[in-house]
């Protein structure tokens, strides 16, 4: 069995260093590309993550925001579509000491939905930002040429060829067919 690949923008943060430490994490050039062929990105300009780190006890809470500056394929045209995300990041880092101390059954709050666990004295900040930015592209992003390109496809929009239009049409069937018409 092949271990798995290592992150392509880690930053470990050791929790026994925390104290309402504030980080810009960047990643370098590389980072960036290697994250744009992880993603299927045409590229990534940049990538920052602006955080501040409280610590109680074996629990990190991360707030800040993620900036980034990339570029996808348009979903329908598959031209350069520039974007630049910019997104408020909410993570919670957990032992997995403190994780297994929580017998009780948890009922799931928005604010628990980013928890993360981790073994040790250290957790991967960078990857943790990385995942957050591959949940920020929206993967049907289209730009100002789709409808165009749509048209000369002969694709219909999602209005003309979704479920509410195939009803649509099939209760004007429905009409054609009724003693009525």
């Amino acid at each position: 069995m092949s271990a798995a690949p290592e992150p392509e923008f880690s930053r470990l943060i050791d929790i026994r260093k925390i104290d309402g430490k504030e980080l810009d994490l960047q990643a370098t050039a590389p980072e960036c590309a290697a994250l744009a062929a992880r993603f299927s990105l045409v590229s990534i300009g940049s990538l920052v993550a602006r955080v501040r780190l409280a610590r109680d006890g074996e629990v990190v809470q991360v707030a800040g925001r993620l900036l980034a500056d990339i570029v996808q394929s348009c979903a329908i045209s598959g031209e350069d579509l520039p974007v630049r995300i910019n997104e408020p990041l909410v993570l919670r880092f957990i032992s997995e000491k403190a994780a297994a101390a929580l017998d009780e059954e948890l009922e799931l709050s928005a604010d628990a939905c980013d928890e993360i666990p981790f073994a040790g004295d250290h957790f991967d900040l960078g990857e943790a930002a990385a995942q957050s930015l591959a949940l920020a592209i929206d993967p049907f992003a289209t730009g100002p040429n789709a409808e165009q390109v749509r048209q000369k496809a002969g694709l219909l929009d999602e209005g003309a060829a979704g479920p509410f239009a195939a009803l649509a049409a099939l209760k004007g069937l429905a009409k054609k067919g009724s003693p009525e018409s």
